[in-house]
């Protein structure tokens, strides 16, 4: 396990996104982490691998798993410099492979971190893994269960920290507007599993509960996705691209409310923080 610099003052509000690939934070949450990071939130990025198997250059000179590996962590490092986030933790899991970690030892890792750094707000991938994807599902199922863990007196983490309630979880939700954005830029996006062929997964609008504007934010995001060189196509020029296409593909966020022990109802969220009190452990404001 690895750590960038140390935790924020206490009295910052704090988010986290617990993800599974180097690139994860970039293209599916690099909005929302660039917005909250430069409104002075205690951003906090946890990726379970470092992306040994993904290779979008030519297979001829594709590194093996070790040098990919660096690769990908040096990438994923300069991605989340671009947006700005606070602290930087990876894990040792094996890209590919996440769905078969053992989950009592991965929920354990994960809830100490949660206890140790005190997120007011998680984020992650739903249980669709965005388009099926099992490393983006596990780790949706084991950050789920380590957020709730987390806040248990019971259980008990290798450090025995102090038990820790998060006030918000979220899932991330693709709406029928980015999912075209994202494969006219990228081309589908579809993996083969088990002999079946899986695609993005659509949410219903009426399913979304929380809607951000990031549009203030998009340069940014563009410069941590441009880190990711080793997993874009080569004849994608992002540079290249107007303004209006960039803030079309990362002016806007999704999310489902997937647990609050702050807020609820059917009206729209535009904050992740809405109802969370800043360092208060996750408590609603007063």
């Amino acid at each position: 396990m690895t750590a960038s610099t140390g935790q924020g003052p206490t009295e910052r509000r704090r988010l986290m996104a617990i993800l599974a690939h180097p690139d994860d934070e970039s293209l599916g949450f690099g909005g929302v982490l660039a917005k909250y990071a430069a409104e002075g939130v205690a951003t906090t990025v946890v990726t379970a691998t470092r992306g040994q198997q993904g290779w979008a250059g030519d297979p001829r000179g594709r590194p093996d798993a070790l040098a990919l590996g660096r690769l990908r962590e040096a990438e994923l490092r300069a991605a989340t410099q671009a947006l700005g986030v606070h602290d930087l933790v990876i894990l040792d899991y094996q890209d590919g492979a996440l769905a078969h970690a053992d989950p009592e030892e991965a929920t354990s890792v994960l809830v100490t971190l949660l206890r140790r750094l005190r997120p007011d707000v998680v984020v992650t991938f739903g249980p669709d893994g965005a388009y099926g994807h099992p490393d983006h599902i596990a780790i949706s199922q084991l950050a789920t269960a380590a957020v709730c863990a987390a806040s248990d007196s019971a259980y008990r983490d290798p450090q025995r920290l102090a038990p820790h309630s998060v006030a918000k979880l979220y899932y991330l939700a693709i709406t029928a507007t980015l999912a075209a954005g994202y494969e006219a830029l990228f081309g589908e996006l579809a993996i083969v599993i088990d002999g079946t062929v899986r695609r993005q997964v659509i949410w219903p609008d009426w399913a979304v509960t929380t809607h951000l504007d990031t549009s203030a934010h998009w340069a940014a995001v563009v410069r941590a996705v441009a880190c990711h060189a080793s997993q874009l196509p080569r004849e994608l020029r992002l540079a290249e691209l107007p303004p209006e296409t960039h803030r079309q593909l990362w002016g806007r966020q999704c999310f489902y409310r997937a647990m609050s022990r702050v807020s609820g109802g059917r009206q729209r969220e535009t904050d992740l923080f809405a109802g969370v009190a800043a360092g208060g452990d996750g408590g609603a404001e007063r």
